[in-house]
């Protein structure tokens, strides 16, 4: 789902206040909005390039990172849908391989904002709307399309002909909207599998490869599933894929972490899978070691904040949230720690609605120094204090800053004898909120 960075012009700054009004509840999961405004609007999204629909917990953002960069080093033409934009919400849409402009944004919205009359839709809805008119008015060979929150009534879901239903891990998160079992959650996501679709997908726990074998067998569904149709292993630090079409050993991604490996094969097994696109070994190469995804184990080297850290200091960026990602978040880290050890630093900052003890508890074994933080500028945010509470019932050394420049300048002070490495994470809207004060703009 979207955040609310501050706008590309002040112009849609008004269009977006006023359609943040004609819905009380900014997270309502229903279709029957969105297939109203879709059928107002022309059904754009019936005039679609071909479509690959991506859900899941945790992984949905890179994985889409590797599909672009993959068909795109193939030669072809993407558009592309994600969400939440970290800052600008130019981010999210991206026509043919380039972010929407200030003025198409704007002017898109605007023709919604018309079309829609003041009927109930929350904001979510109006910006894939706005996505779908755009990409129906550009060409394209490809449209790589990200669910905003769970799936079977997620707004992406009113594309009922997608070319590949696509499913990265699936984890506990979302609670108050998805159920509160990962089954239950699992049937969500599992929503957007179509009759006769492939579906693709990545290993998941066995109570959701439950789930996604039963609903695909009822919706006569090809399952292509980690661990059976295709695997993935790391040898020699390279990627080693493979599948009942044969043997790739190509370069490790770029994004850095073990877990990139999985997702990098997902979307290799995702274009392997389709017939429609003829992809040569060398643009899954390419595209695998180009693929870029921004606050996903993302080092930051120069800027603002970087400046106020200790000299020599490795700053992590990441936007991992719940329990599942604390865990790959930590893992990658202590590849790190393999490589170059140092001592580690978590600075959190959290939503009220997520399981801070369970996403702490991955860093539990590698550092026993949090700094919490309270996200600024955001309604329903998790105070420091109570984040501070979460970690000290681990055992885990903790304090508070006012903003991560704070908490960076007090590490200023501490006598480290080997510069310290620090992660900051906890939630995407920390996240973008580093990347705008850092001056580090996603491209």
């Amino acid at each position: 789902m979207s955040t609310s960075a501050p706008p590309s012009s002040p112009e849609l700054g008004e269009i977006l206040a006023r359609l943040s009004k004609l819905h009380p509840n900014a997270i309502d999961l229903s279709l029957d909005r969105m297939r109203r405004l879709m059928a107002q609007l022309g059904n754009p999204e019936r005039k679609l390039p071909p479509v690959i629909h991506v859900a899941g917990t945790n992984g949905k953002g890179s994985t889409i990172a590797y599909l672009r960069a993959i068909c795109e080093a193939a030669g072809l033409r993407v558009h592309v849908y994600t969400s939440p934009h970290l800052i600008r919400m130019n981010e999210s849409i991206r026509l043919a391989g380039t972010l929407v402009s200030d003025d198409a944004l704007r002017d898109a919205f605007a023709h919604v904002e018309s079309i829609n009359a003041g009927a109930p839709i929350t904001l979510f809805e109006a910006e894939t709307a706005v996505a779908f008119d755009l990409f129906a008015k550009h060409p394209a060979d490809v449209v790589l399309l990200e669910v905003g929150l769970g799936g079977r009534l997620d707004a992406t879901n009113v594309i009922e002909a997608p070319i590949a239903c696509v499913l990265t891990p699936i984890a506990i998160d979302h609670t108050d909207f998805l159920g509160d079992t990962l089954a239950k959650i699992a049937a969500e996501k599992a929503g957007i599998i179509k009759r006769r679709v492939p579906v693709i997908t990545a290993e998941q726990a066995p109570d959701v490869t439950d789930v996604i074998e039963q609903q695909a067998r009822r919706m006569h569904a090809p399952l292509v599933s980690a661990g059976q149709e295709w695997h993935v292993n790391i040898e020699r630090g390279r990627l080693v894929y493979q599948d009942d079409r044969g043997l790739m050993d190509i370069a490790a991604p770029r994004l850095f972490g073990r877990h990139q490996f999985g997702n990098a094969g997902l979307a290799i097994a995702t274009l392997r899978a389709l017939d429609i696109f003829k992809i040569d070994p060398a643009a899954y190469e390419t595209g695998v070691a180009r693929a870029e995804w921004p606050a996903r184990m993302q080092r930051l080297t120069s800027g603002k904040l970087v400046a106020a850290a200790p000299t020599d200091s490795e700053v992590w960026l990441d936007g991992g949230h719940n329990a599942d990602g604390g865990r790959v978040i930590a893992a990658a880290l202590g590849d790190l720690e393999e490589r170059v050890p140092r001592p580690l630093v978590v600075i959190a900052g959290m939503m009220a609605n997520k399981d801070a003890t369970g996403f702490l508890a991955n860093f539990a074994g590698q550092t026993r120094h949090i700094i919490a933080v309270k996200i600024p500028g955001r309604d329903g945010v998790m105070a420091a204090d109570a984040l501070a509470d979460a970690a000290r019932s681990l055992g885990m050394r903790v304090e508070t800053a006012p903003s991560v420049a704070d908490a960076l300048q007090s590490l200023t002070r501490l006598a480290y004898e080997v510069p310290p490495r620090i992660l900051i994470a906890g939630s995407l809207y920390l996240a973008g909120h580093v990347l705008a004060e850092n001056g580090t703009l996603p491209a």
